[in-house]
């Protein structure tokens, strides 16, 4: 367990944290699979010397980033306070222990927003400063920055504590909850804003989820076009029968493919990987899933490859299947301000037998995005882990 220590009234500490955390956001992007991590610099008097937050995976983490820049600035380091919203890390990975640079650069405090929950720090890199005679103190789990840090990394933090992603569900609909006409019809129902924001939550994604329906249906891309990125996430499909064409849509971007199938099919799964596609086989084990891929098995696996925030963006089938199964975390819905009648639903589970079996959502947030409203809505307790 982490020491929760009073904060020492040298710190400036507001408006340190908030500059740290904004470092972090500038994170969201870029580092995956890493945390996204802010740190901020402060001399005795409160005047920043350094900041910076995690850059691409294996360059520099965001501890490191400010200190180069405070060192680029001409500015001693003895004495001074450093502000980060995760723990430090101890331990060599692809790139060495954040703590360390921290002890060689001299700084007399740290403070920490958040205990990494990774079990190879997990409050190792805390002890290694104060082994070292830093100050150290780590604040409360309920405060505004702790729990900030916690829902910039949800995705980390659900990887590392249930060593599955953290599994968001996009569905862009009509006000009666269509997501296409009853022939299949379903460009566009939300308007461009919507659209593009709908492309910033697949860029932050370490992956995006479809399945073989959608993909015979629509030819889609699933990649980020629509706001700008430096990397693009890589793309997950359920193909239980390895039906995916090679000359889809979704080979046209450079990220990496991984199918996930249920029936083996020895020429499809070459062919497939010539195209430069993982093929993975986690076939259902009960008489009612033979023939389809084990979602939760899918689920744990990606976790294992390090896999934080997944992407849904699927049909009824899909999108049924994961809900049914009690695997999604957290629902993206964008409402289009028109009415479909009959057409196709956002999900396909059940019926019900009493409304007492609905899934219970909170909502989170809610937006104006051009014509369309846009809910985010968790089921609750998913975030607790």
């Amino acid at each position: 367990m982490a020491k929760t220590d009073p904060m020492p009234p040298l710190f400036p500490s507001d408006r340190a944290l908030q500059d740290a955390s904004a470092q972090a956001a500038l994170a969201t992007f870029a580092c995956d699979p890493n945390p996204r991590v802010g740190c901020v610099i402060v001399d005795a008097s409160g005047r920043t010397l350094g900041q910076g937050h995690t850059q691409r995976v294996g360059q520099a983490h965001a501890e490191v980033m400010a200190l180069r820049a405070a060192q680029a600035a001409g500015h001693s380091l003895r004495g001074a306070s450093v502000f980060v919203t995760l723990e430090p890390c101890s331990h060599f990975g692809r790139t060495p222990p954040c703590c360390d640079a921290l002890i060689d650069a001299g700084v007399a405090r740290v403070l920490v927003a958040q205990q990494d929950p990774n079990p190879l720090v997990a409050g190792q890199g805390m002890a290694r400063l104060r082994a070292a005679g830093i100050e150290v103190s780590v604040l409360a789990r309920d405060h505004p920055a702790a729990l900030a840090t916690r829902e910039l990394n949800i995705g980390f933090f659900s990887r590392m504590l249930r060593q599955t992603p953290w599994v968001r569900l996009k569905i862009a609909a009509s006000l009666d909850g269509k997501t296409a006409l009853h022939n299949g019809a379903s460009q566009w129902i939300s308007a461009p804003p919507a659209r593009a924001d709908g492309h910033a939550w697949r860029a932050r994604a370490s992956a995006v989820l479809s399945g073989i329906g959608t993909v015979l249906a629509d030819n889609p891309r699933l990649d980020v076009r629509l706001v700008e990125t430096p990397r693009q996430p890589q793309l997950v499909l359920v193909d239980s029968r390895l039906e995916t064409p090679l000359d889809a849509q979704l080979w046209s971007a450079a990220r990496p493919v991984t199918i996930y199938a249920a029936v083996p099919d020895a020429a499809r799964q070459a062919a497939l990987e010539a195209r430069g596609a993982t093929v993975i086989y986690r076939p259902g084990q009960q008489a009612a899933t033979q023939g389809q891929v084990d979602l939760a098995a899918m689920l744990r696996d990606l976790g294992a490859r390090e896999i934080n925030e997944l992407h849904v963006e699927a049909g009824h089938r899909l999108n049924g299947a994961l809900i049914r199964a009690g695997l999604v975390d957290e629902l993206v819905l964008y409402l289009a301000p028109r009415l479909i009648g009959q057409g196709r639903d956002m999900a396909s589970f059940g019926p019900l037998s009493e409304l007492s079996q609905a899934i219970a959502l909170e909502f989170k947030s809610t937006a104006m995005l051009g014509p369309d409203l846009r809910i985010v809505a968790r089921i609750p307790g998913r975030d607790r882990f």
